[in-house]
């Protein structure tokens, strides 16, 4: 589907292109990357997601699997909060 920048979508054209950015989306894409890929904004993007009744995903990714540090949520500092968790310092 090629859309221009800065062009007006409406009616089918926009149906059609919220059904590539909510597979897009859907796949893992985070909003900023598909703006990028279609010459588009995030408010845009964002507002076509919604529009289409895409539930959006937490700002942030995904935190509840860590990040390689000591802590409950991966941050070495907070590993003294854990229990049977040596900070490490």
């Amino acid at each position: 589907m090629c859309v221009h920048k800065k062009k007006w979508i409406t009616g089918d054209a926009r149906e059609e292109l919220a059904e590539v950015l909510a597979r897009e989306y859907e796949e893992g894409r985070s909003i900023r990357a598909i703006a990028q890929a279609h010459g588009r904004s995030y408010g845009f993007v964002h507002r076509v997601l919604t529009e289409a009744g895409v539930p959006l995903r937490p700002r942030g990714g995904d935190v509840s699997a860590g990040r390689g540090g000591n802590g409950a949520d991966g941050d070495p500092a907070r590993a003294h909060d854990v229990p049977g968790v040596s900070p490490g310092f």
